[in-house]
């Protein structure tokens, strides 16, 4: 096998969000994320349900394995039994994320998705994100506008849960005893300096980083010639 790409190893890290989570209906939202789901339930997470984001329960190939109808669906997100990767466009250090403007609300100077279904995540199911431009501009000191709660306004609620941040340069958890972001693990070629220049406030790191992990042979085999062969991962992250 060739040498293994920055996008590669982001799938890797995605793929691992939803390691040991059982039968969960698996929601990425990005291409990187969705590698990195199909990878898994082809892996180390067999049992993950995946769907075509409207009726169906489908295979890592795309094509129909069962039927989920809108009530079902309502009660896996509801209770605690789907994780969702959604993309942010800010994040904080408590994992608050926003992804409806970019300035005060009553008056903003970009528009963008609007909150849509993030407070609905990230209260009623465990809510992992996709960053795929490690920048300032995203990992924000206060969001403008939260969408997505984050641990320091989530008390009580009782599925939220942030397992990771998977962004370009590494991987990121809240495993802190004030449920702060802390820096899990690098991507290779990546260091701690880079990130703390790309970061807006101030994160936990510990004394030793690991690496984000290598994807095996195998796994490596399925990202190139099963689950993207055209290498479309590449569009979204550089090597």
């Amino acid at each position: 096998m060739s040498e293994v790409s920055r996008a590669e190893y982001c799938v890797i890290a995605c793929a691992e969000a939803w390691r040991d989570n059982g039968e969960v209906l698996a929601s990425p939202m990005g291409l990187i994320p969705s590698i990195g789901a199909r990878l898994a339930r082809l892996t180390f997470s067999p049992d993950l349900l995946l769907t075509d984001g409207e009726a169906m329960l489908v295979r890592p190939d795309g094509t129909p394995e069962g039927w989920l109808p809108y009530r079902q669906h309502l009660a896996l997100v509801s209770g605690g039994r789907r994780h969702v990767m959604m993309g942010a466009s800010q994040l904080d250090r408590f994992g608050n994320q926003n992804i409806s403007c970019i300035g005060d609300w009553q008056r903003p100077t970009r528009q963008l998705l609007g909150v849509r279904g993030a407070p609905v995540n990230t209260l009623n199911n465990p809510t992992s994100y996709w960053v795929p431009r490690h920048s300032r501009r995203v990992f924000v000191e206060k969001v403008d506008m939260v969408c997505g709660v984050g641990y320091d306004r989530a008390a009580g609620a009782r599925y939220h849960r942030i397992p990771c941040v998977v962004s370009d340069l590494g991987v990121f958890d809240f495993a802190t005893p004030d449920h702060s972001m802390r820096l899990a693990s690098l991507h290779p070629g990546v260091t701690v300096e880079q990130v703390r220049e790309a970061t807006g406030f101030d994160l936990t790191v510990p004394d030793e980083v690991p690496p984000t992990r290598e994807p095996t042979s195998e796994e490596l085999r399925l990202i190139r010639e099963v689950i993207d062969p055209a290498c479309s991962r590449a569009r979204e992250v550089g090597s």
